[in-house]
Order: structure tokens, then C-alpha cells, then sequence
């Protein structure tokens, strides 16, 4: 049997009307014929979505494979059984509410065969409002890593995979893991990969928000994204080196998804589960060396941080409160250093220290040079008020570029 290039892994669950773009999509691959197989894991939908994958398979015969399963509570088993049955060179991972550029699967494997690479980056698109971050596809990139580009603000798993690297190491998604089980599987196989690269001259992925915000991110509760973003961190503490790549992985969390959590959406929570999420950031701040990085994080996400893991909901509340109202507080300038006057600022009842509120250090002012031996002597013998007459002179300009530079 010919072995595809590429497998396209889909977990379906309740994504009408967005799975029929995605499938077309499929269809219309730019790919020769056998270069592709899609595999389609039914997760339990209840929508028409089953029967949907069945009338594509049976209208084309040779590219969809559709199992059926009762539904497992989340993306990562559908993924992982779908993953199981690939049989491409490579395999990527689609979305059931997302959909691919009609060359973009033909663009990626010619990529990473022409680069070597074990994982491409695609270029993406957000659809209906969806955040995505750019960074990284500013130019394609042969070979990219942590500490060199934005590869940390990419961490989905919307990629292309070298199927031999995850079979190599075992690699899968944690079923116990409600939300953000993608992110430990891919940074875990871009830090064992050989080469990372981006291919970003080509719209290939299309990530769209649903109207009704029933993405799987969009649903999940906060406690869910916190053992998500934990998963995360420890990947990076066991497999990523020591220095700029392990800072860069660590301030993706602290400064954007760990702070998305104590924003306006923690105002919403009982009091007693703001504890639960303190206490969670707490441990989160303190395993994974969070204050390490807080040079990278803005003022506020240091501040949300730190109230968080001392435990003080009530300041918290205040703080984004102070944000939502105001946005950026005025500045204390104490000498060469400027700090962010929030309310916690300088609070007795906190005692949060002030390098937290830090926004810049100026640098000190460059002494003047000690003048010259001669100047000094210029000075000294010729009275001011000769020296102030003599400028006006072409004579005199001509003397002090040569004795002084200029200066008089």
C-alpha cells in the first residue's frame, strides 16, 4: 500500500455548519491523489456532524476514514486515536470548525522535504475576530527557535508534524487534560525536533472563532486552564534548556495566559473559587520560577501575578477594577527610575516591593571629560571677558579647533 504524504487528523464533536468548509477544504487539496488521507474521529456528535463524515467518505472513496465513538469529555482521545491510525509521512491536525488554503498541504510537505524539517509552522489566519498571533510569520523561516522568534506564542498544535518524530518519542495528547492538551504535545515536539521551521508566504490555516463561542477554549472554566497552562510549564522545565529558551517559554504563560485569567472574568467567580484560583497562581508562580521572568511581563500582569499568589482576592479585585477604569495609572518618577503608581503601589497594608511597579531605569548621565591640560592653562591666563571677544573672530576658531575642539 503507497504511503501518503500527509494524514490529516479531524476530531469532530458538534462543529455544524463549520465541518462542511473544513471537509471541502479537504476536497480540495491541490495534492495528488494518494499523496493525502484524512482521518475523521466522530467524538459522540450529536448535531448531524457523524452522519455528515459518513456521506463525504462514501462520495469519496480512498481519503476520508471516519471512526464513531461515544463521547469522551474532550478533544485530546478523539485526537489521539485519529493520530493513531495516520499512516502519512507527515500528519497535521485540524480543527472541525477550521478549514485549509486550497495549495496548503502541498506547500507544507514540499517545505519541510526541502528544509529537513520535523515540525512547519503554517501561516494563519483568524476568522470572525479570532486572535492570532503574528509574530512568527513575518518571513518563512528554514530553522526557527525559542529564543530566536515568537515560536513560543504558537504553541497549538495547527502544524506539520514529521509522523516518525511523535511515534520516536511516544508523543500524545493528555486525555486528563480538558483544555490546552495541544500545547505540552507540541512544545514537547518542537523541543525534540531536529529542525523547526515556518512557511509563511501562504495563507494555509484558517482558525475561525464560532459565532456562538463553542470552541473548546472559549467553553472550558478557569481551574481547566490552569492544569492546562501547568502541563505546559512542566514540558518546558524537563525537556527545554536552561537560559533564553526556557525564559521565553515561561513569559508566554506569565505575561498572557496566566494574567488572562485575573482579568474581568475573575470578578464573575464565587469568593471562594477566586481563592482556589489564587492558590493555583500561587503554585504556578513558585514551581515554575515566574519571578524570574517578570523583567519580560508588563507592570500590570506582574502585579495581578503577585496579589494572586499572596493571596489577597480583595486587592486583586481592586486592581482590575483600577484597570478597567482607568488603564495605565500615572507615573512616580524617583530619580532615574519611573514606577507604574497603581493603588497597591506602595501599600503598607501589602508591602509588595517597588521593583514590581518598575516600568524603566533612565540611564545614568555620562560625565563630562575632565578638560585638557592646555584648556585648563587657556583658562587660567586669558580673562573671560577676552576669551568672549575673541569667538567672534575667524582667528579665534581657527586656534581653538586646534587647541581645544571648539569649546572655548
Amino acid at each position: 500500500m503507497t504511503v501518503p504524504d500527509v494524514t490529516v487528523v479531524v476530531a469532530v464533536y458538534n462543529t455544524m455548519p463549520y465541518l462542511t468548509a473544513c471537509l471541502d477544504s479537504l476536497v480540495g487539496q491541490s495534492l495528488a491523489p494518494g499523496r493525502l488521507e484524512v482521518v475523521a474521529v466522530d467524538d459522540g456528535s450529536t448535531d448531524g456532524g457523524g452522519e455528515l463524515l459518513d456521506e463525504y467518505a462514501a462520495r469519496h472513496p480512498g481519503l476520508f476514514r471516519v471512526v464513531h465513538q461515544p463521547n469522551s469529555g474532550g478533544p485530546a482521545a478523539p485526537t489521539n486515536r485519529g493520530l493513531a491510525l495516520a499512516r502519512g509521512r507527515y500528519v497535521l491536525f485540524l480543527g472541525a470548525d477550521d478549514w485549509l488554503g486550497g495549495e496548503a498541504l502541498e506547500r507544507l510537505v514540499g517545505a519541510a522535504d526541502r528544509w529537513g524539517s520535523d515540525v512547519v509552522v503554517p501561516k494563519q489566519v483568524g476568522v470572525n475576530g479570532r486572535l492570532v498571533p503574528q509574530g512568527i510569520f513575518h518571513a518563512d523561516a528554514e530553522s526557527v527557535g525559542f529564543a530566536d522568534s515568537a515560536l513560543a506564542w504558537a504553541l497549538a498544535d495547527t502544524k506539520l508534524f514529521r509522523l516518525d518524530l511523535i511515534r520516536r518519542h511516544g508523543l500524545r495528547r493528555n486525555e486528563e487534560l480538558k483544555v490546552f492538551s495541544d500545547q505540552p504535545f507540541t512544545l514537547e515536539a518542537c523541543l525534540r525536533a531536529a529542525r523547526v521551521s515556518v512557511l509563511a508566504d501562504y495563507d494555509c490555516y484558517f482558525l475561525v472563532l464560532r459565532e456562538d463561542r463553542g470552541n473548546v477554549t472559549e467553553r472550558a472554566g478557569v481551574l481547566d486552564r490552569l492544569r492546562g497552562i501547568a502541563a505546559l510549564q512542566q514540558v518546558a522545565a524537563e525537556l527545554a534548556a536552561p537560559g533564553d529558551d526556557l525564559d521565553a517559554i515561561r513569559a508566554r504563560s506569565f505575561a498572557w495566559d496566566v494574567p488572562r485569567l485575573l482579568e474581568g472574568g475573575f470578578l464573575l467567580l464565587d469568593s471562594g473559587l477566586q481563592e482556589r484560583v489564587c492558590a493555583e497562581v500561587a503554585r504556578l508562580v513558585r514551581r515554575f520560577g515566574a519571578r524570574e521572568v517578570y523583567h519580560r511581563l508588563p507592570v500590570s500582569a506582574r502585579v495581578r501575578l503577585e496579589l494572586a499568589a499572596a493571596a489577597r482576592p480583595e486587592a486583586l479585585r481592586d486592581q482590575i477594577r483600577y484597570e478597567a477604569a482607568h488603564g495605565d495609572p500615572p507615573a512616580v518618577v524617583e530619580g532615574r527610575r519611573h514606577y507604574a503608581a497603581f493603588p497597591a503601589f506602595r501599600d503598607p497594608g501589602l508591602g509588595l516591593p517597588d521593583g514590581l511597579f518598575l516600568l524603566r531605569e533612565e540611564p545614568a548621565a555620562e560625565a563630562a571629560p575632565p578638560p585638557t591640560l592646555v584648556r585648563q592653562l587657556w583658562r587660567g591666563i586669558v580673562p573671560v571677558q577676552v576669551r568672549r571677544g575673541l569667538r567672534r573672530s575667524p582667528l579665534w576658531r581657527r586656534l581653538a579647533d586646534s587647541v581645544n575642539g571648539g569649546r572655548g
